[in-house]
């Protein structure tokens, strides 16, 4: 078989493949001895039926079979031949050569090929990434502190209402009367929230439910009628105050410090606060190392994708599942997303980055950790953790999106031990502006 080049451009290259009789023959002889070894034909004996007949029965399929085996064989040859970087997988030309497809003649196609840009940067102490340190202020620390105070606090009974708190009610409407019924205030609707903050035990209101209480599901819940009986209800409703429940931040003493840290002083807990801010401060800074450290690298390498050949190969090999417009719109993202993915594997070569498994089963510890801690729940045992990350890395879309998240933070703390980090001081209102 004969293949000629044609250079297009530096990506981009077209392939003619010259196909004589003599490429395929043996091949596709052997194809037809294989269906006839193979084919169950009333009237014949399994791998007794006559040659005529399974040329007649399967000779374009072992025509096409032989002479695509050739073509696939010759490509794949003159890639590794080259030593070409290929993009995604050669297509054939949209203005391919139209062939007769008899047995005996000779065939020609045109195949379209692309190749990934070669990477290659060196990186130094001459290289400059912004490095934020964040300020933690009084203020934050006080934050946190009354945020965590609250979060292991209690509900307790209350003289007067305020803007957060609960209250036990009963609705009157005639004969109707639903009784022990608990009222968010911070869900009553805006315009009726002033009538409802300051209320004490044993005050009364006539309440607009539907003015009150904007969301169907829960002022169902309230009256406790299903939502189509809520159309046939008059909204006027009279509400007695039975009780007020307010939330009372934890005490300061050992008991609550032991709970919330495990340890014992207010100095200690004013410590692992300040603790537990600059590790959430400094996991942002990370974010945003990763961030801009990404965007410099790839102006870096500054590489040329063969873009119109990707987009028609992502639009071939998912066979209809997207249309070239659903390919546009989310381009930019795509592609950037692509370009990092080469240019991370060039610097994990580079810098000999390696993943290990028990890495995967750190992050995704942290990740579990994380879930449970939503949940209030800070404290769960190894062991427990251990087997919801095994889990999750046993699930093929959570794995990797683990293992991407593993290799970009140890590509990234690579980076960091070779390029200067410029630090910059800057206050949390002022970190959270940035773009």
């Amino acid at each position: 078989m004969k293949i000629e080049q044609n250079r297009i451009d530096d990506l981009n290259l077209e392939l003619t493949l010259s196909v004589t009789k003599e490429d395929y023959a043996d091949s596709r002889k052997k194809k037809l001895n294989d269906f006839r070894r193979k084919a169950e034909i009333k009237g014949f004996r399994k791998g007794m039926v006559p040659m005529s007949l399974v040329e007649k029965m399967y000779g374009q399929q072992a025509l096409a079979d032989s002479v695509n085996d050739v073509i696939a064989e010759g490509i794949n040859n003159f890639i590794q031949e080259n030593g070409l970087k290929v993009l995604g997988e050669p297509l054939p030309s949209e203005d391919n050569p139209q062939n007769d497809w008899v047995d005996g003649n000779d065939f020609t196609f045109k195949f379209d090929v692309a190749q990934n840009p070669e990477v290659s940067f060196e990186l130094s102490k001459e290289d400059e990434v912004v490095y934020y340190t964040i300020t933690v202020t009084e203020a934050a620390k006080k934050e946190m502190k009354d945020n965590l105070l609250k979060q292991y606090g209690s509900l307790e009974d209350g003289k007067k209402a305020k803007a957060d708190d609960f209250i036990i009610v009963d609705f009157e409407q005639g004969e109707t009367k639903v009784e022990g019924t608990y009222v968010a205030l911070r869900n009553v609707a805006e315009a009726a929230r002033a009538s409802f903050v300051g209320v004490k035990p044993g005050d009364v209101l006539d309440v607009n439910v539907n003015e009150a209480f904007e969301n169907e599901t829960d002022r169902a819940s309230m009256l406790k009628v299903s939502k189509d009986e809520l159309a046939t209800l008059d909204p006027m409703f009279k509400m007695t105050v039975q009780n007020v429940k307010t939330f009372v931040n934890a005490p300061l003493t050992e008991e609550t410090f032991e709970k919330i840290f495990g340890v014992k002083t207010e100095e200690e807990f004013d410590a692992k606060i300040e603790e537990r801010i600059r590790a959430e401060y400094a996991q942002e800074a990370d974010f945003r190392f990763s961030k801009d450290a990404k965007t410099y690298l790839l102006e870096k390498a500054n590489l040329t994708i063969a873009e119109k050949f990707l987009k028609r190969w992502i639009y071939v090999i998912n066979e209809g599942k997207f249309t070239m417009e659903d390919i546009e719109k989310d381009w930019d993202l795509f592609i950037v997303d692509y370009k990092w993915q080469m240019v991370r594997g060039y610097l994990m070569d580079k810098y000999g980055v390696k993943i290990e498994e028990a890495d995967l089963l750190a992050s995704a510890k942290g990740f579990a950790a994380y879930q449970f801690a939503m949940y209030g729940m800070n404290n769960v045992p190894d062991e427990q953790l251990e087997s919801f990350a095994k889990n999750i890395l046993a699930q093929e879309e959570q794995g990797r999106r683990i293992l991407d998240q593993v290799e970009n933070e140890k590509t990234f703390a690579a980076v960091r031990e070779v390029v200067t980090l410029k630090k910059k001081k800057i206050s949390v209102d002022k970190f959270r502006e940035l773009k």
